[in-house]
């Protein structure tokens, strides 16, 4: 789950390390676009290594600080959270953004309004 993938560029990040690999799954490869494109994270790619793929994400430091400084589950499998385009509001004063599923595809919650689509809110990062 994006679960995983979050808490391991927050721990690699804090080892201050440059990138890091792990199994590739579309959906986390979808989350790590997404982290991307809002500049959490320099890039993320797919690798080829050995007859198995894995998601490879480029970390991003900004003035020595972790782009990536913290995030919070909204939800889990047991609760589900949607919400309404409409309903979209920034994220700790426009430096954090909620990152949603949409019938779109994965985007973040300044997207989501942009294209009036809203969707399972998955979680926050700042």
């Amino acid at each position: 789950m994006h679960y995983n993938l979050l808490a391991r560029i927050k721990n690699a990040q804090m080892a201050r390390q440059e990138s890091l690999q792990m199994p590739f799954s579309k959906f986390d490869y979808a989350v790590a676009k997404a982290l991307a494109e809002a500049g959490f994270v320099a890039e993320a790619g797919k690798k080829a290594v050995g007859k198995r793929n894995v998601l490879e994400v480029k970390l991003k430091y900004k003035n020595r600080r972790p782009g990536l400084q913290n995030f919070r589950i909204l939800s889990k499998p047991s609760r589900k959270v949607y919400v309404g385009y409409r309903e979209l509001k920034p994220i700790r004063q426009n430096y954090g953004v909620t990152i949603l599923s949409t019938p779109a595809g994965i985007m973040t919650n300044r997207q989501a309004r942009k294209n009036k689509v809203g969707g399972e809110r998955l979680f926050e990062v700042w």
